[in-house]
């Protein structure tokens, strides 16, 4: 796997991801600002920041991290995609207005995050 993030598309759309999220949430109501917002934005900043996090490319010849801690990184990951999954419901059922392909790319990057930790051995 590359050892930078950016590289990977993964990544990419995960961070597309929090760009919409971004976007959404600016148009939900001033009072959800410190409640659903932050916590949405919170959780969705969480999955490429994680990542990036398993990526951290070997320094000085020592690497941080093996793929025990990759995993738990993707896991991380995956925690908070589920996360964001439940605030999409949330949203929906509140009356938010919502991009109807965003369900969609998260499940996208759902699938390829499982795909990652798939092929790491521990």
């Amino acid at each position: 796997m590359s050892s930078n993030f950016k590289s990977l598309i993964v990544w990419q759309k995960a961070h597309h991801f929090v760009l919409d999220v971004y976007k959404i949430t600016l148009t939900f109501p001033k009072d959800e600002l410190y409640g659903l917002t932050s916590q949405f934005r919170r959780a969705a900043i969480s999955i490429p920041a994680n990542i990036a996090e398993a990526c951290l490319p070997a320094r000085q010849g020592y690497t941080r991290y093996g793929d025990k801690d990759k995993l738990r990184f993707y896991n991380i990951a995956q925690g908070s995609l589920e996360e964001c999954r439940y605030y999409l419901v949330l949203s929906n059922d509140l009356g938010y207005k919502l991009a109807p392909e965003i369900e969609e790319k998260l499940e996208e990057i759902s699938k390829m995050l499982v795909s990652y930790m798939n092929k790491i051995k521990v």
